[in-house]
């Protein structure tokens, strides 16, 4: 059986199967891909724009439709979805309108005759793409990439096909060129053969640190270059003069946003000791008002999660930590008298540096509370995990904000509001948080040929 279905996350029913590639099929892509590599990189950036803009055209267009295709593939509350539809028509537009710039060859300076480094695309590129964000997690790879030249083999996650294919038929639609954009339901052994397949140059994974972990060694033996954007646990630290009241709304749509599977989610909030109690009493009061809906509602604000598998592991990492001594604040977990993935929102206080889940990360609606006795001991908190995606800073002090952000082993800070993501800013982290950066000036330059041509007449 196929491991490509779609599983509506509300009710449990499988609602449709789509076949695992053939090998044959496999093959197929690599080539077509190779084949339109060539002809593409030739290709004027003004005609790759146009054909940018038409993609960001056509999801707006379909955007009520995509939204509903994600809400019963992974239970994206509808609203959401159409919110991240919205942010993948802004990515295709801004590299639409800025790579001519980005990609445009820098001069050096020399004593005799003339340097410059040309940027040109480096061929075809193979992505695996996760889940939670299943059109804009693909947009950042593929718009700034095939913007500046290169051509696209896809392996999207196992549960959202039915994106996958909406995604082939809206670059269809646009008119960009066969074998520019190729989608393939590969099992993770053919993901394995294209890495090393010679006509691949570079791999670029969203997703769990285990698939990086996978990845990456493949990629290594078969010397390709590649960029993982893998997990994150970050911090949400509130100093004493932070304004509660917008310190308390950030963490709640920070932490419980996409149902609380995002990467960059605020997952530990960092409360200095001075206001931790009054912090603790109005963002228990705010967790026990959310209420799970149907993620076809456009009232919805926490909707299923995205597989019963995860809802289930979720409550094993949540029951332990309760186990080792934890305190559940806000009493929440798998709803198993109802079918599909529902998940009560929960928060934890009293964990500690002896439990398994003080590094782990909690990927759903759980929230773990900590008590910082100072800024510094908030900052030794927030660094004292394997991850580094990013994290959030609530003060209304600028110096001591520019002073927290300066300390934290990061990739990324949001002050005075919970992380999120722009077209125009990059996107990425450090630590076992993976290495490459997504989005931005960044974000078209991870996969090219950085080519000098030197002249010493």
């Amino acid at each position: 059986m196929s491991d490509y279905q779609v599983q509506n996350p509300a009710t449990g029913e499988v609602v449709a199967t789509y076949a695992t590639a053939t090998d044959q099929q496999i093959e197929a892509a690599l080539a077509q891909a190779s084949t339109a590599y060539y002809h593409w990189r030739q290709t004027p950036l003004s005609e790759r724009a146009q054909l940018l803009h038409r993609i960001a055209d056509l999801y707006e267009q379909h955007q009520d439709a995509l939204a509903h295709i994600m809400a019963t593939e992974m239970g994206k509350p509808i609203a959401q979805g159409k919110g991240e539809i919205g942010l993948v028509a802004e990515i295709y537009r801004y590299y639409a309108d800025n790579a001519a710039p980005l990609l445009a060859p820098t001069n050096i300076e020399v004593d005799r005759g003339s340097a410059i480094v040309e940027k040109h695309p480096v061929g075809v590129l193979f992505g695996i793409m996760p889940w939670n964000y299943p059109h804009y997690q693909v947009a950042r790879f593929v718009a700034p990439n095939i913007m500046a030249g290169n051509t696209i083999i896809l392996k999207h996650a196992p549960q959202c096909p039915q994106t996958a294919a909406a995604i082939v038929d809206i670059i269809q639609q646009a008119g960009v060129p066969a074998g520019v954009y190729n989608n393939v339901y590969a099992t993770n052994a053919q993901a394995a053969t294209i890495i090393h397949d010679s006509r691949v140059q570079g791999v670029s994974l969203t997703g769990s640190e285990r698939a990086g972990k996978a990845v990456a060694q493949e990629a290594g033996q078969a010397l390709k270059k590649v960029v993982l954007e893998l997990g994150g646990s970050d911090a949400y630290i509130v100093a004493a003069d932070a304004d509660l009241q917008l310190a308390i709304k950030g963490a709640i749509s920070g932490r419980f946003g996409n149902t609380g599977q995002a990467c960059n989610a605020a997952k530990r909030l960092i409360i200095v000791e001075a206001i931790y109690d009054t912090f603790v009493a109005g963002f228990g009061a705010a967790v026990r008002q959310l209420q799970l809906g149907d993620p076809l509602d456009d009232n919805t604000f926490i909707g299923p999660m995205s597989s019963i598998s995860a809802a289930v592991n979720l409550q094993q990492q949540l029951s332990q930590a309760v186990a080792d001594g934890a305190t559940l604040l806000v009493e929440g977990g798998l709803l198993k008298d109802k079918p599909g993935a529902w998940f009560k929102p929960a928060v934890l206080t009293g964990v500690n540096d002896t439990m398994p889940v003080y590094r782990e990360e909690l990927f759903g609606p759980v929230a773990v509370l900590y008590k910082a006795s100072s800024i510094e001991d908030a900052i030794n908190i927030a660094n004292d995990v394997p991850f580094g995606l990013g994290a959030s800073i609530q003060t209304k002090d600028d110096k001591l904000a520019a002073h927290i952000a300066e300390q934290l082993d990061v990739g990324m800070v949001t002050i005075n509001a919970p992380s999120g993501s722009e077209a125009n800013t990059p996107f990425g982290g450090v630590k076992r948080s993976g290495f490459g950066r997504e989005l931005g000036y960044l974000g078209i330059t991870e996969f090219l040929n950085y080519k000098l041509i030197r002249d010493k007449s």
